[in-house]
């Protein structure tokens, strides 16, 4: 174990042990399959007026980006090599979201049940299946190699005859470079692996492309660990990488394990590529995506969000069962080296107050393109989903929210 390693534990245990001591107290409420209670603010000690301010504020700043999937995705990537979009993309809605103080829905706003794209969103689902794994001994330990779990995958390729017709072989082996043998599922889960190769059709590269592109393909890997950068190729290759571990698609281990255990509806949808099949046990898989880079990822509405929000709120536990082990979430809470204001994807912390400068140092936020967030706040037992609204307008947000609660 590196000296990296013997640090996060460290961490792991101190943030462990700090939220048994000293987490304040959550209400227990947990709303049902097909329900969810509302109450009316000036009921538990809001400020009405505060309140509905603060839900103007979210419908005024809607983000400027098109509503038009297919557009907002080339105004976001357009610029980028290989930016063609592989997977599914809609026409999403308004400006939509959700109040809940203890558990109970205090303010909403739009349709909380139109069923949108929600970007990386997605890649919390992702890392929260990935926790399960490892709480059930699919996978030992974060600090292992994916090498060690994943070797050849058979890419599901119809009409292909590997033959003069195609150059393209049917098996591909995405952690065997010497770079990528050495890959933890840790550097992968905090986007700090730099991964190497093409994935689906697009080169790791293509994502984000610094400087000089030609110089950029060219350069040196970073040791593991050592540099964060935010890469959806990466990310993609994490998801298969899960895939192969469930040995089922995720979609399919999130319901069963998350979704369905906290009353989520049966209306979202976790989507790949139109490329991104594999073949797996003799059955053929889609391997998911973990955003909408290039189109896919979850599609779900306003209240699974929320729900989602509240599991993570309370530490992974749902009406007294625990579904994501509480040590995963501090893990997934800790400050990663390269980058302190994030933890395992997609948890944004507030280290230091960077992110949200009005919310405690303690929250956090689950965030996609769009912008789509989910805030979690335990100090104040809150969560807020937020569907639409500009990046620089999610600290307004907050902080209109916090200034209707009970001082």
């Amino acid at each position: 174990m590196n000296r990296q390693s013997y640090l996060l534990l460290a961490f792991t245990f101190i943030s462990c042990f700090s939220f048994a001591q000293k987490a304040p107290k959550l209400n227990n409420y947990f709303p049902p399959a097909n329900t969810w209670e509302a109450r009316m603010p000036a009921k538990i000690g809001l400020n009405e007026r505060k309140l509905q301010q603060a839900v103007s504020f979210a419908i005024a700043n809607e983000a400027k980006s098109s509503r038009n999937g297919i557009i907002s995705q080339y105004q976001s990537f357009g610029k980028e090599p290989f930016s063609e979009a592989l997977g599914p993309l809609n026409e999403r809605g308004a400006p939509a979201g959700l109040i809940i103080y203890k558990g109970y829905i205090v303010a909403q706003w739009g349709d909380p049940k139109r069923v949108d794209i929600t970007h990386s969103v997605t890649k919390s689902f992702l890392s929260s299946v990935i926790g399960i794994a490892v709480d059930r001994g699919l996978i030992k330990s974060t600090d292992d190699t994916v090498s060690n779990y994943v070797d050849m995958v058979q890419v599901y390729q119809p009409g292909s005859s590997n033959g003069s017709e195609s150059n393209q072989n049917d098996l591909i082996y995405p952690f065997a470079s010497p770079h990528n043998h050495r890959l933890t599922w840790e550097v992968m889960l905090r986007q700090t692996s730099d991964w190497e190769g093409t994935l689906w059709g697009k080169p790791d590269w293509a994502d984000r492309p610094q400087g000089d592109i030609e110089q950029y393909k060219l350069r040196q890997r970073n040791e593991p660990g050592s540099t964060w950068k935010y890469n959806d190729v990466r990310v993609n290759a994490l998801a298969l990488a899960a895939t192969c571990v469930w040995r089922k698609p995720l979609p399919q281990v999130l319901k069963e394990n998350v979704m369905d255990p906290i009353g989520a509806s049966s209306t979202w949808r976790w989507y790949g590529y139109r490329n991104s099949w594999i073949v797996l046990d003799g059955q053929i898989m889609q391997s998911v995506s973990g955003g909408g880079h290039w189109g896919g990822g979850m599609f779900i509405n306003a209240y699974d969000m929320a729900r989602f929000g509240l599991l993570t709120l309370h530490y992974g536990n749902w009406n007294g069962k625990q579904i994501i082990s509480k040590e995963w979430v501090a893990k997934a809470l800790t400050p990663t080296t390269a980058n302190t204001g994030y933890g395992y994807m997609n948890w944004f912390l507030n280290t230091d107050k960077k992110l949200l400068p009005s919310a405690p140092e303690k929250a956090w936020v689950h965030i996609g393109n769009g912008t789509n967030m989910i805030y979690c706040d335990t100090e104040h037992d809150l969560v807020i989903v937020a569907r639409w609204i500009k990046n620089e307008s999610m600290d307004g947000l907050v902080k209109a929210v916090l200034e209707a609660l009970p001082k």
